[in-house]
């Protein structure tokens, strides 16, 4: 079992998912599609952003480009984490 931390939003009538992953998922697009293909069984019929913080903890986003403009719009804090247990 895997544990990771994430949320779905509901937006504008949009309802997707972001999840908190490594910077070096977000850095490299193969990488990064790799992670949202595995993730989708989790969060079904759903955009799925991926997040990481640098070590600043300034966020950077992977994923569809309305809901990354909306996400960097708002405060990593104001995001309703939770953790989700993953076999």
């Amino acid at each position: 079992m895997t544990t990771i931390h994430g949320a779905v939003i509901l937006e504008q009538g949009v309802t997707f998912a972001v999840v908190s992953v490594k910077s070096y998922v977000t850095t490299y697009t193969v990488r990064a599609v790799q992670m949202r293909q595995a993730l989708r069984p989790y969060f079904p019929n759903m955009p799925i952003i991926l997040m990481s913080q640098d070590n600043d903890g300034t966020p950077h986003y992977y994923g569809r480009k309305d809901i990354v403009d909306f996400l960097k719009s708002i405060r990593v804090d104001q995001i309703p984490w939770k953790s989700y247990h993953i076999y």
